[in-house]
């Protein structure tokens, strides 16, 4: 790190990371006395605000070989997003600029970013618990359903253990194949999640639709009736409720199926859709280019009609009136919506939904599916402001897995690390604790087929009948183990997807939608992730303690949660060769009960520790 200025240190900056509007900011930049430097200068872009500062440091004094130039500032009023670098000058004019890449005269500079954002309450309940994620199709099903006189044109697989249907019909993956996961089936295994610490079920999307996945919605006021009723969507979250545990909602308020009851494409509704009226009452929902049969969709996809976000009637049914869907469903036992595709939601519709559900349920979550750095997004060449205190209360951590992965696959600790810090300094604190960690999702391959560092075929023929050899299925059952250790141990909600905790492989969709593998579970995988589970119930330092890291050395990771009076150490050495460590204090395994010695720690390779330490 320069010893000029270090945004992460606080002889550079107070306080660490994102601030609050109107918050002092104290910035401090040291460069060699040798130097001649007799003034300093930070320069500031307002990005939302439009406008540009250049506020000169007042010079403090000489200290050891430094002059140090510091200045206390006001952040906005308003959220927003501050870019900043310094300038340095002598009283003869010459000087340079100072940037994240050091000195320089010439170019765009590359700023240090600074998130100004307004303060409000975000529930902690989620960042402190463990999220499961369902596919509900898939899951478990109580019986055999008749998929007759349902939207769509369905079919109903008689074993749970068949390979989801792949190829291609008349060009086009249909998912019209089901395999009956219920809500029934959710509530009969309530009890198994919570001996596995969930205290949050997240469901992929329950309303009536024609396919298998559901994010092509037909009804957003009723319950897919192969998944169960309302009744039965109530009777889940008052179950759950009495188990501590809670349940978020999939909202896909971007697009609708084009068999939906909205657009109604093939009539199967008996009111009048889009496709069928001009006159009816959701056709300024969609923008046909040429009406009936073209239209604006979800990547060109025409089953997945896009709906227009700034229409009024759109917005009360789904928002703002007092029955609307976001409502209706929280008032249900809902406890928050994931927002799918949050990138194509504008701004002004987010925080619409945010009003909605905090006015609803106060203790209600609102999670958005974001894939980059939320902070600094740029979508449809718009940046966002998911994170500045008026829409998403956290969001899906993609940037966690992409860094976890390729640490895990023989990157280096130091960039894992480097990653976090950086989403660390630019969130909102509440916002980093507050979100969904993951190893893998209904949209990514099994975590276990890409630990076992195999490639994937590119053919979906070759795909469909990929297994992992024994050998590989080995090394990626060790690998999740280090994997979960970091997930069930680092700050926000850990989620896992489901059968990821059982051993399921699988390629990308729809080879990672299998059946859970009931009385076909690994166990060595299940126990690890139910003890980890416990571990996150137990230890009040893993729910909200500091992060504190303690190390990072190529393979070597350790890193620290702690609150007064417990410290949770996580060790792990991702390498194929044992290492070392020194411990300073008498840490207790908290995944064996054994007390292993002030001194020297072994840690054979692929090998994860978690430690306490607990002041009497």
């Amino acid at each position: 790190m320069s010893n000029v200025f270090n945004s992460r240190s606080p002889l550079y900056k107070i306080p660490f990371g994102a601030v609050t509007c109107g918050e002092q900011v104290v910035l401090t930049c040291r460069p060699l006395a040798a130097e001649g430097f007799t003034h300093c200068s930070v320069l500031l872009t307002h990005e939302f605000a439009g406008k540009q500062q250049e506020l000169e440091l007042p010079f403090i004094s000489i200290q050891e070989d430094r002059a140090c130039f510091s200045l206390s500032l006001s952040a906005p009023e308003e959220s927003d997003l501050l870019w900043y670098c310094f300038r340095f000058w002598r009283d003869d004019g010459s000087g340079c600029f100072y940037d994240k890449t050091g000195y320089r005269s010439l170019g765009a500079p590359e700023c240090w970013q600074l998130t100004v954002y307004q303060e409000s309450a975000t529930p902690e309940w989620f960042g402190r618990g463990v999220t499961y994620q369902i596919f509900p199709d898939r899951y478990c099903r109580l019986s055999v359903p008749d998929p007759a006189g349902m939207v769509g044109d369905r079919w109903v697989h008689e074993s749970w253990t068949d390979l989801p249907a792949w190829q291609p019909e008349n060009g086009e993956i249909k998912n019209r194949d089901f395999f009956g996961g219920s809500l029934a089936g959710i509530t009969a295994h309530l009890d198994d999640l919570f001996s596995m610490g969930v205290s949050t079920l997240y469901l992929c999307p329950i309303f009536e639709s024609a396919s298998n996945h559901r994010y092509n919605t037909a009804d957003y006021t009723k319950i897919d009736p192969m998944l169960g009723s309302e009744e039965d969507f109530r009777e889940l979250c008052a179950q759950a409720r009495k188990r501590d545990m809670r349940v978020i909602l999939d909202g896909v308020f971007n697009h609708t199926g084009s068999q939906s009851i909205y657009f109604n494409a093939d009539g199967f509704y008996p009111t009048v859709g889009a496709a069928q009226s001009q006159d009816s009452p959701c056709y300024d929902w969609f923008s046909f280019s040429s009406w009936p049969d073209r239209y604006d969709s979800w990547w060109g996809i025409y089953t997945l009609p896009s709906v227009r976000e700034d229409c009024p009637s759109y917005v009360d049914y789904m928002v703002e009136a007092d029955d609307s869907i976001v409502r209706r469903w929280l008032r249900a036992g809902a406890s928050g919506w994931r927002l799918d595709v949050a990138d194509e939601l504008p701004d002004q519709f987010i925080e619409k939904i945010r009003t909605a559900v905090e006015e609803t349920d106060p203790e209600a979550m609102v999670i958005g599916e974001v894939w980059e750095d939320a902070s600094n997004k740029i979508s449809y060449s718009q940046r966002r402001r998911y994170l500045l205190g008026r829409e998403l209360h956290g969001v899906m951590n993609y940037p966690f897995r992409t860094a976890l992965l390729s640490y895990l696959l023989g990157g280096s600790a130091e960039n894992f690390q480097e990653s976090m810090e950086t989403l660390r300094e630019n969130y909102p604190p509440a916002a980093f604790h507050s979100l969904m960690n993951f190893l893998g999702t209904h949209d990514t391959p099994r975590i276990l087929t890409l630990l076992s560092g195999l490639s994937l075929p590119e053919d979906r023929n070759a795909l469909s009948t990929f297994h992992l050899s024994p050998e590989a299925r080995f090394l990626g059952i060790a690998r999740v183990r280090l994997a979960a250790a970091v997930l069930f141990t680092f700050p926000g909600s850990p989620m896992v997807y489901y059968g990821d905790e059982a051993g399921m492989e699988g390629g990308g969709d729809p080879f990672n939608r299998g059946g859970y593998p009931w009385g076909q579970e690994e166990h060595t995988l299940l126990d690890w992730f139910t003890r980890l589970g416990t571990l996150r119930k137990e230890r009040r330092s893993l729910q909200r303690g500091e992060l504190l890291w303690r190390g990072a050395d190529g393979p070597l990771l350790l890193y620290s949660r702690e609150i007064p009076g417990e410290k949770t150490l996580t060790v792990i050495n991702a390498g194929a060769e044992q290492r070392e460590i020194t411990l300073p204090l008498p840490y207790r395994n908290l995944l064996s009960n054994h007390t292993p010695p002030a001194g020297k720690l072994i840690l054979p390779s692929y090998s994860a520790y978690i430690l306490g330490f607990d002041e009497p």
